[in-house]
């Protein structure tokens, strides 16, 4: 059987550890990408066209988004982040599961677009654990972190709309449960049509006496 892959969004609170678990991820298991966004911003020394980034000017990105080739989009700094749907698409075509970083406004959109995505939320074991790791990482100040633990306040109600949760309390352990619960995923009915529309067809043949 053909294996096709899976959109797989990954959300959280800032400080859960999101895109460590997802580069990990991606390090332990060679059948995940991470998905590459397309920019308006300027390179920065050390990246590279198609690996971090698609870097593109303004007018290319206008008509990616007028002819429908961004899955989402967002503007910050002056500057376009978006999605490129030929990109993810190609990278499902070859069975591979592809991974997106995206808050939940942003992920549901997705869900409506792609009905068999997979919807995972990344969370602390408590709210001590989130503010500890907040301020572990010496960058941001208290008004920051206080910002950031109201937005988590507002993003928790929306949590029921995901398909699993994922507790990163220890970071290998988390990074299994994520790939096994993509593996059962890829069991479910829902992606897996073609396959049961198949072996149905092989039935009523077989039920008319043809080979």
């Amino acid at each position: 059987m053909r294996r096709e892959g899976i959109l797989i969004v990954v959300s959280g609170f800032s400080g859960t550890g999101k895109g460590t678990l997802m580069k990990r991820l991606v390090k332990t298991y060679d059948s995940y990408a991470l998905s590459v966004s397309m920019t308006t911003r300027k390179a920065r020394p050390g990246e590279r066209d198609g690996r971090e980034y698609f870097f593109v000017s303004h007018e290319e990105f206008e008509k990616e988004l007028a002819r429908g080739g961004l899955i989402e989009y967002a503007r910050y700094c002056d500057h376009y982040y978006g999605t490129p749907r030929d990109y993810v698409e190609r990278q499902l075509a070859c069975g591979k599961d592809i991974i997106l970083e995206i808050e939940i406004q942003g992920a549901l959109k997705i869900k409506e677009q792609y009905p068999t995505a997979l919807l995972l939320f990344v969370m602390p074991p408590d709210i001590k654990e989130l503010r500890r790791r907040l301020s572990g990482r010496g960058t941001e100040t208290e008004e920051v972190i206080k910002a950031r633990l109201s937005r988590a306040k507002e993003e928790a109600e929306g949590i029921e709309n995901y398909d699993y949760l994922v507790i990163n309390d220890d970071l290998d352990l988390c990074v299994e449960q994520m790939h096994m619960l993509i593996r059962e995923a890829h069991c479910a009915p829902k992606r897996n049509q073609n396959f049961i529309q198949n072996i149905r067809a092989q039935l009523d043949a077989l039920a008319k006496g043809e080979d």
